[in-house]
């Protein structure tokens, strides 16, 4: 693309992660000149992407013109999160205005051979459901775990196509769309940088906590991803004293004491050596997977559930104690599905922030909870595709 082709893709960002704004907003964000910006946002008006709001408030002069993007265009994302055992699927317009509500599918994507492909037909069947012609989608964003290129387009850890072509490119060829794939927890952190808890902030730790316990990294106002793009591999501390065989293949991994999956297996045994909890019954329900049920029972206060969630919120804090000491971020922030538990994560958090971290680093830094928390990677999903699209 030429300057002014990168231009017009740069002010449709802009807009889509900051409606509306004015004219000369648009030119301080772009860092182009006042009438390069009104240009091109002229033409933009006249395709139909953007279209004039009305005018911004009063600051003593001329009431400045705002422009937002035009949904009337119907251009849409499809934006699909992938964990170990479930696969979520939204369609948004460019106000990430839900079109199609969020779909389900069981998938196990660690030891399922035909998890690609079921993948692959679970996205084209809502698709079709939707209604909507396919030459209207812009593209397909999709986060999940995993050592990930985004820009290869590669997960190294997870689905495998049986052809041996590249992920992101087989499903590409196979659903005639542009696929845009990255890493769940820095997928996440985007979605908090634009929209969440972390908006206007420079420097933020967003903890994902899920069935692995992940990390995205805001550095100086932009995502950080590191010299190889692998970043953040928090759940890899070596902060366990157990002698559990993490998933990496290593031990003493921070994972083996905070990720849902051993949370649930925690509850299990407990269940099985009689312990009385409300998952005893939850846990019939096949139609849901243990993780969801798990966090339900802890927002209602089961003794089991809490105990079960607050050891691993403390062996978490001990964690975010290293991050403080290392990165110094003015926030943390929980977010992913785990954070749903909401304030039965913090005092254990806290807690071991006040064992383990140098008071005066530590005041320096707020933990807060995410108010996306499951939404979060479905949002960034669809600014995956914002951000690698030509908008043609």
């Amino acid at each position: 693309m030429n300057n002014r082709e990168l231009l017009r893709v740069d002010i449709i960002k802009q807009l889509y992660y900051k409606n509306p704004l004015s004219l000369t907003e648009l030119s301080k964000l772009t860092a182009k000149s006042l009438p390069l910006v009104t240009k091109v946002v002229n033409d933009l008006v006249s395709e139909g992407y953007v279209q004039e709001q009305g005018l911004g408030p009063s600051t003593g002069g001329r009431r400045a013109s705002l422009f937002l993007l035009n949904i009337e265009k119907q251009r849409y994302v499809i934006s699909v999160a992938t964990d170990q055992f479930t696969a979520r699927l939204i369609i948004y317009d460019l106000a990430n205005t839900i079109i199609l509500p969020v779909k389900k599918l069981e998938l196990d994507i660690l030891d399922d051979e035909e998890a690609v492909d079921k993948l692959v037909s679970f996205i084209a069947g809502n698709i079709k459901e939707s209604g909507i012609d396919q030459k209207k989608f812009l593209g397909i964003g999709i986060g999940m775990p995993g050592f990930i290129s985004a820009e290869e387009g590669v997960n190294y850890t997870h689905l495998k196509t049986k052809d041996g072509s590249h992920f992101g490119q087989y499903l590409t060829t196979r659903l005639k769309l542009p696929v845009f794939i990255d890493n769940d927890s820095r997928l996440i952190a985007n979605a908090e940088l634009f929209f969440g808890a972390a908006v206007g902030m420079k420097d933020v730790m967003v903890v994902n906590i899920g069935w692995g316990t992940g990390l995205g990294m805001i550095i100086n106002g932009q995502l950080y991803r590191g010299n190889s793009g692998y970043a953040g591999e928090f759940s890899h501390i070596p902060l366990s004293t157990t002698n559990t065989l993490c998933s990496c293949g290593k031990r003493g991994c921070l994972e083996v004491e905070t990720s849902l999956l051993v949370m649930t297996h925690k509850a299990k045994l407990a269940m099985e050596a009689g312990e009385a909890t409300s998952m005893t019954e939850l846990f019939k329900d096949e139609s849901r997977n243990t993780g969801e049920l798990f966090l339900e029972a802890a927002s209602n206060h089961d003794p089991l559930a809490v105990s079960i969630l607050s050891e691993a919120a403390f062996h978490i804090g001990k964690g975010v104690a290293t991050l403080i000491h290392i990165m110094n971020p003015e926030c943390i922030v929980l977010s992913g599905r785990g954070a749903a538990a909401g304030k039965i994560l913090l005092p254990p958090i806290q807690q071991a922030i006040n064992e383990f971290c140098i008071p005066r680093i530590a005041a320096q830094t707020s933990v807060v909870l995410s108010e996306l928390a499951a939404d979060a990677e479905l949002l960034a999903g669809a600014s995956l595709v914002i951000e690698h699209c030509e908008f043609d």
